[in-house]
């Protein structure tokens, strides 16, 4: 009796001291020499107001995105006015932890303010002179954090669903070559850093087939373009793994890195239709859109740690293309699915439950590194 007691207990020890392993394996522990992982952090996790997610991020990631601290609207409010506090913070964050910083973005069609499209009188700027005031910008930002931010998103979110390029003020005043000139004037501001074209459903095959003509029409042109972001917000059914791993390679043939740039996976119910990460869809609130607002059922979460497992198996495939993977958000209460496309929905999207514990999806993610390994 005393001996089978003994046996249960060393049995129980076995069991508590694997756990404590598995608990105190990171994700960039896990993931290091292999590819970055990282999180895109708020206001609050770098001014260290949230404590949780601050330490979350110190100890899991080895690369950081800001989330709106770098967009035009924040940083440059006005002509004459830079606002370089909370990204000044965000670098010496990302400095302190020795993370791969990078800035989150330099040129997109939304967050911008109105002025910067506009002359004294209101009218519409000419071609030459939004290009100046791009110069500016790119170089005043880029510049002041040259060798300390190490990849910057130059160019966000430039195409249309079916692969054309969104017709943005930025087009309509520049033209077609606007993409060109923003790319140009972030590597003369600092020629060291990586330099990434962004954007979301670059899966899908016509939006995929145009990306893959801007890059090579950039690369044909001799810009410095490194590296692709696809940003990754996926679902539990979309992307496939076999559109994931097919842009992958397709982005990696035309000699470009592949970041996966805002990760998470919506497990809530959403219109196919309406499946995009465009920031102005608006959906109005519906209780059958929002079904878990008291707790995800294990079955949902079970099928969210096997389609990260799944992406992550497709991400270790490409390990030599890839740069990076980063989270859109720290917890699930950090996520933007809460309030996009439905407002007030309870989403789950994330590695960490709202109280900074991890789900079982971030088992999920370390053990498919395991595997891999094995392999």
């Amino acid at each position: 009796m005393l001996k089978r007691r003994f046996q249960v207990s060393a049995a129980l020890l076995t069991a508590c001291v694997a756990v404590s392993a598995q608990q105190t394996t990171t994700l960039k522990d896990a993931y290091r020499g292999i590819f970055h992982v990282g999180a895109a952090i708020n206001e609050q996790q770098i001014a260290g107001t949230d404590t949780l997610g601050t330490t979350i991020v110190a100890a899991q990631f080895d690369t950081i995105s800001p989330e709106n601290v770098l967009k035009w609207e924040r940083v440059h409010p006005s002509p004459d006015t830079y606002n370089f506090a909370p990204a000044d913070k965000y670098v010496e964050f990302g400095e302190k932890h020795h993370m791969f910083i990078v800035g989150h973005n330099l040129v997109w069609h939304s967050q911008v303010p109105n002025w910067v499209f506009q002359d004294d009188q209101g009218k519409p700027l000419t071609r030459d002179a939004l290009l100046q005031r791009m110069h500016d910008h790119i170089f005043k930002v880029v510049g002041r954090y040259k060798g300390r931010i190490q990849s910057w998103d130059v160019v966000n979110e430039a195409l249309n669903e079916d692969g054309t390029l969104r017709k943005s003020k930025w087009q309509q005043i520049i033209g077609d070559d606007f993409i060109e000139k923003a790319f140009e004037y972030a590597h003369q501001a600092d020629p060291q850093a990586e330099l990434t074209y962004n954007d979301y459903s670059l899966e899908n095959e016509a939006k995929l087939k145009g990306a893959l003509v801007l890059v090579a029409r950039l690369k044909a042109h001799g810009i410095a373009i490194t590296t692709v972001g696809i940003q990754g917000h996926d679902s539990l059914a979309h992307p496939t793994v076999e559109e994931e791993d097919t842009a992958i390679a397709a982005f990696a043939k035309l000699g470009v890195k592949v970041a996966i740039s805002e990760l998470d996976i919506d497990v809530l119910p959403r219109d196919p239709k309406l499946f995009s990460a465009d920031v102005s869809l608006k959906v109005k609130q519906d209780p059958k859109l929002n079904p878990y607002a008291n707790g995800l059922p294990d079955d949902v979460q079970q099928a969210l740690s096997k389609r990260y497992a799944d992406l992550f198996a497709v991400f270790l495939k490409h390990r030599a293309e890839m740069s990076r993977v980063t989270f859109w958000g720290v917890t699930d209460k950090d996520s933007w699915l809460n309030n996009w496309p439905v407002p007030g929905r309870t989403s789950y999207p994330l590695l960490f439950d709202r109280n900074g514990k991890p789900k079982p999806a971030f088992d999920a993610v370390i053990e498919q590194e395991k595997l891999a390994v094995k392999q």
